[in-house]
């Protein structure tokens, strides 16, 4: 009998979880299941459209069109592959010809000190993940070996590509950043246009 109270309490520990397994009993979701309800599920539709167009340049040069709101990949001579692009909102579009200096997957966010001195509630830091305003992949822009601060990434909200939308970066759907970031190495040209 001195094992008696010890098999009792396993007897509720399985019964409990049968109770759990079948659906009779269900507990309330944890906080972290709660927040992952509202986390977005999708990567967004992919816009790429490859076109007929000469553009002069080699190939794997990116051309970001502000105007247009579309980033070109030159693929060949004749060809180039097309995305829609979000933009810098009125005030904030750039233009200028970088090169991807780095890449990042998930990157972290970091707003520089001019935006959070526009937008005081902005974190210092956004870590990785759903709510990360760069999405799944970033490409740094840099010229002269420095930083510009601007990148082309991605976005957890995909109803904001085609927009002026942005302090300057060009963003993309998760699946059109997950794409062309595939293609893309350290080194690649991208011309910037109105």
């Amino acid at each position: 009998m001195k094992y008696a109270p010890r098999l009792l309490k396993n007897a509720a520990c399985i019964l409990a979880c049968l109770i759990l397994a079948l659906g009779l009993l269900s507990l309330p979701p944890s906080p972290a299941q709660a927040a992952s309800s509202k986390i977005p599920r999708s990567l967004g539709p992919t816009t790429k459209v490859h076109l007929q167009m000469r553009t002069g340049e080699r190939a794997g040069t990116i051309i970001i069109s502000n105007s247009a709101r579309t980033l070109d990949v030159v693929l060949d001579r004749d060809t180039v592959a097309r995305y829609k692009v979000g933009i810098g909102r009125e005030g904030f579009t750039w233009t200028g010809t970088a090169v991807i200096g780095h890449k990042a997957e998930w990157p972290s966010w970091r707003p520089p000190a001019e935006m959070r001195a526009r937008q005081p509630g902005l974190p210092k830091v956004v870590v990785p993940g759903p709510h990360n305003p760069l999405g799944a992949r970033a490409l740094y822009l840099f010229q002269n070996g420095k930083d510009t601060l601007y990148r082309i990434h991605g976005t957890n909200d995909a109803s904001s590509v085609g927009g002026g939308v942005t302090s300057g970066c060009f963003r993309l759907t998760n699946s059109d950043v997950l794409d062309l970031y595939a293609a893309t190495g350290t080194g690649t040209k991208v011309i910037v246009r109105n």
